[in-house]
């Protein structure tokens, strides 16, 4: 009879909206992992969230807690995966990623984690469909569309409103405020497009991938609309999701992708491409 798997050790960079529900989760003690560690920029936050768990997971520095953790959940931003996914990679550690958009141009990491025989993980966050635009690579895709509709409220504030002078106030109905590839739309709104990226990494470099982003005055919810063609036919997902009332930049659904994801590194079955 074989030996019982051991509990993955996990560690969390970043306890914020998102960063919060997977540390509250894996401290219920029932997804057969052990939070191991966390570590975020704003200590004093992070150390009294940490404190407020059951298993009271360590405070630790970046270095830490790639030692600690097997596998090491971003939650951070585009920044603090710069500096964290070169340093788990060489140890071998995988890693979850959220800021989905920071790993774009980063094949270097994807031969590293080959090289160290460890795995990036990307949940599929906010967005449906990406279970069958992988399946379409397989064959001939001709054209992949995703319109994001966002409400005023989670595009406030980021750095392309500001640059381009658009008055969100202003608006009284639906409005294309972006429109180019899935790099351009990261740079764009590098806090808000990881379902851009995430679709860039499922439908592959050579795919001909198109990102519209509209701004709703009206819209109270974060509305992904993705549709593709090609020699398997055609196909479109419609995702309506609940903002978080912590964050309205973050879907609940990301969070709950993000679980579902951990849950399915330990399973024995694996549902889906």
């Amino acid at each position: 009879m074989s030996e019982p798997r051991a509990a993955l050790k996990v560690g969390i960079l970043g306890v914020g909206t998102i960063g919060k529900t997977i540390a509250t989760a894996l401290d219920g003690g029932q997804m057969g992992m052990i939070l191991v560690a966390v570590a975020d920029q704003d200590r004093v936050m992070a150390g009294k969230f940490a404190a407020s768990l059951k298993s009271a997971p360590p405070l630790v520095s970046l270095d830490e807690l790639v030692l600690r953790a097997d596998l090491i959940v971003e939650a951070a931003g585009h920044a603090a995966l710069a500096e964290l996914a070169p340093k788990a990679l060489e140890h071998g550690k995988d890693l979850l990623v959220l800021s989905v958009g920071g790993l774009l141009g980063h094949e270097d990491w994807f031969r590293l984690a080959e090289d160290r025989g460890c795995r990036i993980h990307v949940p599929s966050g906010a967005i449906a469909g990406l279970d069958a635009m992988k399946a379409a690579t397989r064959g001939r895709v001709d054209t992949v569309l995703l319109t994001s509709r966002k409400p005023v409220a989670a595009l406030r504030g980021s750095a392309y409103v500001t640059e381009k002078g658009i008055d969100l106030d202003a608006l009284t109905e639906d409005k294309v405020i972006f429109e180019g590839r899935p790099e351009e739309a990261c740079r764009a709104f590098p806090t808000t497009s990881n379902v851009a990226a995430s679709l860039r990494l499922a439908a592959g470099n050579a795919a001909n991938v198109f990102i519209r982003v509209v701004a709703s005055p009206r819209g109270t919810q974060n509305v992904h609309e993705l549709q593709a063609s090609g020699g398997f036919g055609r196909f479109r997902a419609v995702t309506e999701n609940v903002p978080s009332e912590a964050n309205p930049r973050t879907s609940q659904l990301a969070a709950l992708s993000a679980l579902a994801t951990l849950e399915g590194i330990t399973r024995s079955l694996r549902v889906g491409t």
